[in-house]
């Protein structure tokens, strides 16, 4: 399926209404963001939308005590910026997990986009529609899923997700860490590390350090 990257490029090459003209999308630029850089903070005016050309971030909110909640772990392939659409302004921080590249794509220019060509629209607004759905599975997830099942489904979402950028699903490094995760499926470091050692046991998931390897898919989906 035609990407948001993918669709810029075409149009900024004329491929679609076929102009040659400098317009606006033939000047994206990349930004490269250090593995630990805020892309954007919690309160900056929205301008722009950035999917993830490599790498992998996090979005994060802080809460009055200084505790940061992870909301979200954004691949190669995803957008980042859309939390912006809404108020005009973004509602968390977006930081790298490690050294990563985005691109840069004004949101007034993806608006002409989205008028001119129709497939574009389309995109949008399902990934707006994949953010809503986001949410309220990680509401359900959060209200009715054990421990073991939080990071089960944990794993087999990012599984799902890498087979679809045609990498494996079964052996994968993850770039967050272990209280990230914890942060994200509001479970403690410590309850973490037991239920990733709880699935090695039951044989259903190999791991080592960051590695891991999906020995048993329908075992994990079970659980």
């Amino acid at each position: 399926m035609l990407d948001l990257l993918d669709a810029a490029n075409l149009h900024a090459a004329g491929t679609f209404t076929g102009r040659d003209d400098a317009s606006g999308f033939r000047h994206l630029f990349d930004s490269y963001a250090q593995a630990g850089e805020t892309l954007y903070r919690a309160g900056d005016d929205f301008q722009s939308v950035y999917p993830v050309r490599t790498g992998c971030f996090k979005t994060v909110v802080m809460h009055r005590d200084g505790q940061e909640q992870v909301t979200g772990f954004h691949l190669a392939g995803d957008a980042l910026g859309l939390d912006g659409v809404c108020t005009d302004h973004h509602s968390c921080d977006a930081i790298a997990l490690e050294d990563s590249v985005v691109c840069i794509i004004p949101f007034d220019l993806l608006e002409l986009l989205c008028r001119e060509v129709k497939v574009m629209q389309h995109h949008v607004h399902r990934l707006m529609s994949g953010e809503i759905v986001r949410e309220s599975g990680l509401m359900m997830m959060l209200g009715t899923m054990t421990a073991e099942q939080r990071v089960a489904a944990f794993l087999l979402n990012l599984s799902t997700r890498f087979k679809a950028r045609g990498y494996s699903s079964a052996e994968f490094v993850l770039r967050m860490t272990r209280e990230e995760i914890g942060s994200y499926l509001g479970l403690k470091l410590e309850t973490v590390s037991r239920m990733f050692s709880k699935l090695q046991k039951a044989g259903v998931v190999d791991t080592h350090g960051k590695e891991i390897h999906i020995l048993d898919h329908a075992g994990l989906a079970n659980l």
